[in-house]
């Protein structure tokens, strides 16, 4: 298998080296990361420069973009091939509810996903160094799974893993993505000018979190996996926008 690495945290990150150290075990890889920490980039395009992509003396290549723009770069063009898959991560902390909508993490791999290509997305949930070889252990579980039946058509999966050794597992559940309460309010300093800066506030505490989502399934040991779809329609308002709509006239 051939399979492109990336992630948000930039080509120095301990959860990527973790991951491909996992992966190159099982895989030729590629790595195509963003030079920077790119947290919160979410789905978004370098459109207004032109980017360029270095190497670093591991082999790792990185680019001074987004998440997307480097698996945009690697799969469009400087891979000769399609990837088997593209995996997303080791993030360093959890991408669970409404986090999906901000990482960078998710993007890289939904933007392989839009590409015609198997993603993944995986994320330890620690907030400090953790168990990043349990992590890649779960990886390897995953590719292993993906070789053995491949899907009929690309998934786009959302894998969170506890911060634990890979032994204390208790397993892989499949659950829908849980909610936050609202973010907390911004947080304002002053500069060395005295000028006002804010800091966005972190987000907010787990609000639907039980049985069946990935917050409950991560609180119980397991490993969570979220299956992702870029539709972004709401089906049960439609006739009710339309309605609205009707009355109008």
């Amino acid at each position: 298998m051939h399979i492109l690495l990336s992630n948000d945290d930039g080509y120095f990150a301990p959860g990527l080296i973790a991951l491909y150290e996992a992966v190159s075990r099982v895989a030729q890889v590629t790595v195509v990361a963003p030079d920077a920490e790119r947290s919160g980039a979410s789905n978004s395009l370098t459109l207004d420069r032109p980017l360029t992509v270095r190497r670093a003396h591991n082999g790792f290549q990185y680019v001074n973009g987004t998440p997307t723009d480097c698996v945009h770069l690697a799969v469009t063009g400087l891979l000769e091939q399609l990837p088997d898959m593209v995996i997303s991560g080791i993030n360093r902390g959890a991408n669970m509810g409404d986090d999906t909508v901000y990482s960078g993490t998710v993007a890289a791999a939904t933007e392989g996903f839009l590409l015609g290509i198997p993603s993944i997305a995986v994320s330890l949930v620690t907030d400090g160094g953790g168990h990043f070889e349990t992590a890649g252990q779960v990886v390897l579980d995953l590719i292993a799974r993906f070789q053995r039946e491949a899907p009929v058509k690309p998934w786009l999966l959302n894998v969170n893993v506890p911060d634990c050794a890979y032994g204390d597992l208790r397993g892989l559940r499949v659950a829908r993505l849980g909610r936050r309460h609202k973010a907390e309010p911004v947080i304002p300093a002053r500069n060395p000018r005295g000028d006002t800066v804010y800091w966005v506030g972190p987000a907010g505490a787990a609000q639907d979190a039980g049985a069946g989502t990935d917050f409950h399934a991560v609180a119980e040991g397991f490993v969570s996996l979220t299956p992702l779809q870029m539709d972004l329609t709401s089906y049960p308002q439609l006739d009710a926008v339309a309605g609205w709509l009707a009355s109008g006239a």
